[in-house]
């Protein structure tokens, strides 16, 4: 059986139907359900059952993991960047990653989590190395605190690798709210007033300039697999396209799709001012060293098939 946590979310919910493609049925789904509109993300799933994560937790705490397990996807976390309650957001995303860690080693078992770019901050640099980790928030230093930890005890015996997801994007966002990506929300704003809203100049760029790795979520699930079907591969990777496209692209991207619609530049928040990164870009070196294959889809390929799923 395989777990994955999170599984009723955005990317939980995409790597199901991943392993899904590839017969895998076996599957264990962890999350919490309190927001009953994630129901969504399982609805065309094959899964062989679903448990609450308190409870989940309570179990995996005085007995470990099922016998039967044979891989941890861990893709469950607090993702709100906006979240600034520091003991929440830990124990969300480091001390159960912790725990879950610890069970994975008494049996073996290979862990895969989600890490993400929020660890590097305002950049320049975004490779997988101390030097390059400057997080602009507790969303992204609980992140970090975990990739600490594992570069400290990873060394379990068996498989451990985490993937610094950048800007995902794609079908199964609309639980997300305000955390929903870009390319979601200029679809939302687009449908409801014919416009997309895009913050004028910030960080040293002009008006929808600011340029961040955007990556379709379909190819985070290929990788997430690649490693889970080369268990011999352990480490922190980036998980992105390597390639930086500016918000304007985007929303021309949407635009283009729908054949319709405006541009309009906003005030950018001044709550967000020394909090927002302007420029991501994933350097994959370590990814291919690591020999993965994946050949991630450009802006207006991904948008395309998003909102291909999302608008029918």
């Amino acid at each position: 059986m395989i777990i994955v946590t999170g599984g009723a979310g955005f990317v939980g919910g995409n790597l199901i139907r991943g392993l899904n493609r590839r017969g895998l049925t076996d599957i264990l789904v962890v999350d919490d359900m309190t927001d009953g509109t994630k129901f969504v993300n399982l609805v065309d799933c094959r899964i062989a059952d679903y448990e609450d994560k308190d409870a989940f937790g309570e179990k995996l705490s005085k007995r470990g993991l099922p016998g039967q397990v044979t891989a941890v996807l861990h893709q469950g976390a607090c993702t709100e960047t906006t979240e600034w309650d520091g003991r929440f957001m830990l124990d969300q995303n480091f001390a159960f990653s912790r725990e879950l860690l610890h069970r994975c080693a008494e049996r073996r078992v290979p862990f895969i989590y989600a890490s993400s770019a929020a660890v590097y901050g305002a950049g320049p640099e975004f490779n997988e190395t101390p030097d390059c980790e400057r997080p602009l928030n507790v969303y992204g230093y609980s992140k970090l605190l975990f990739d600490q930890y594992v570069r400290r005890h990873g060394d379990i015996g068996s498989q451990v690798v985490g993937l610094r997801y950048f800007n995902v994007y794609g079908p199964g966002e609309a639980h997300k709210g305000a955390m929903a990506s870009v390319v979601w929300h200029f679809n939302e704003q687009l449908k409801k007033t014919g416009e997309v809203r895009l913050f004028k100049g910030s960080g040293g760029y002009e008006a929808g300039e600011q340029r961040r790795d955007f990556v379709f979520v379909d190819d985070i699930v290929e990788v997430v697999l690649y490693f889970l079907e080369h268990p011999g591969q352990s480490g922190i990777f980036n998980a992105g396209t390597g390639r930086a496209h500016t918000f304007n692209e985007v929303a021309r991207a949407v635009i283009g799709w729908h054949g319709r619609g405006d541009i309009t530049y906003v005030d950018f928040p001044e709550h967000l001012a020394d909090r927002y990164q302007s420029f991501t870009r994933a350097d994959l070196s370590r990814l291919r060293s690591a020999g993965c294959p994946v050949q991630f889809r450009d802006v207006d390929q991904g948008v395309g098939a998003t909102l291909d799923v999302i608008n029918t």
